[in-house]
């Protein structure tokens, strides 16, 4: 059966994307498999499940409404408390127009961020204190 061997994620400065979900994740950087092999490709650290990202160097521009994105989740983090970690590490709030008006109490909350080269994604997680999304 085919598996997902890694994610590309195209970025125009792959040090900085590398380093922000580097951070965000807890990811190490894959050593280089060959020489010359220049690929900036993060991993869960062994024995983690996940799956690795790389980052593909791209000109095309961040989608605002992209088609394929990550959904991360906060785990036993406050999701306030993650969103804003990752805010410190460089991601950005995005005006997301989608969040539900009528949000459901058994749903985990979630807000859209980018990354510090646009790229959005969810995190969703529990709230201490609930509220509405976003």
């Amino acid at each position: 059966m085919t598996t997902i061997a890694q994610i590309s994620l195209g970025v125009t400065d792959d040090v900085r994307a590398a380093e922000f979900w580097r951070q965000a994740l807890g990811y190490v950087r894959r050593p280089p498999r060959f020489d010359g092999d220049e690929w900036i490709v993060l991993e869960p650290p062994p024995g983690t499940p996940g799956v690795a990202i790389a980052m593909d160097v791209s000109e095309s521009p961040a989608q605002e409404f992209p088609r394929i994105h990550f959904d991360l989740s906060a785990g036993d983090r406050d999701l306030d408390e993650e969103v804003d970690r990752l805010v410190a590490l460089g991601a950005q709030r995005v005006d997301w127009p989608y969040y539900p008006e009528d949000p459901r109490p058994e749903e985990p909350a979630y807000v859209v961020l980018a990354d510090p080269e646009g790229n959005r994604f969810c995190v969703e997680g529990r709230r201490a204190v609930p509220r509405s999304q976003g």
